[in-house]
C-alpha cells in the first residue's frame, strides 16, 4: 500500500470517528435542549423521579393558593392537560393566574411538580415565545384573545 494510501485511510477512518461521535452527542443532548415542555409534552416524557425538567404554560385561573406555611399551589395548563404545581419560596411580582409562567423542578410519582424555580412574564403583552408556540400547536391559543379565559 502506498504512502498516500495509508494516509487517505487515516484520515477516512479520522472523519467517520469524528462524525460517528458527533452524531452521539447531539443525540444525547437532544432532551436537553428544550428550554422546557409543555404540560401535554410532560405526559409522553419518560422521566425519572427526581429528574429536573422546565414545564411552561398558563397559570390556571382560580387555582392559585397560598397555605399558612408559606407554601404556594397552582396549576399550569397549555389548555388541554393541566399539572399540579407546589412551589415554596417568594413568587415573582409579575405572577398572575392567566399569565405565561415557565417552572423548574420535578415531577413526582404522584403527578405534582415541585417547582424549585418559578419564572414569570415582564409585560402586559408579552409570552415566552415558547409558551405561545406551544399553545399554538395545541390549537387552543389565538393571537389577541385572552388565552385562559
Amino acid at each position: 500500500m502506498s504512502r498516500k494510501r495509508r494516509r487517505l485511510l487515516w484520515l477516512g477512518a479520522a472523519l467517520f470517528a469524528l462524525g460517528s461521535a458527533s452524531a452521539l452527542g447531539l443525540s444525547a443532548l437532544n432532551d436537553t435542549l428544550v428550554f422546557f415542555y409543555s404540560p401535554s409534552e410532560m405526559e409522553t416524557k419518560h422521566l425519572q423521579p427526581g429528574q429536573i425538567v422546565r414545564i411552561g404554560g398558563l397559570v390556571e385561573k382560580g387555582s392559585l393558593a397560598t397555605s399558612a406555611e408559606g407554601q404556594v399551589s397552582f396549576r399550569v395548563t397549555d389548555l388541554r392537560r393541566t399539572i399540579p404545581v407546589i412551589y415554596r419560596g417568594v413568587l415573582p411580582d409579575l405572577f398572575r393566574e392567566g399569565q405565561g409562567v415557565v417552572a423548574q423542578g420535578s415531577l413526582g410519582g404522584d403527578g405534582v411538580f415541585t417547582a424549585t424555580q418559578v419564572l414569570a412574564k415582564h409585560d402586559e403583552k408579552y409570552m415566552p415565545p415558547e409558551v405561545a408556540a406551544a399553545l399554538k400547536k395545541s390549537g387552543r391559543w389565538q393571537e389577541g384573545a385572552e388565552a385562559a379565559q
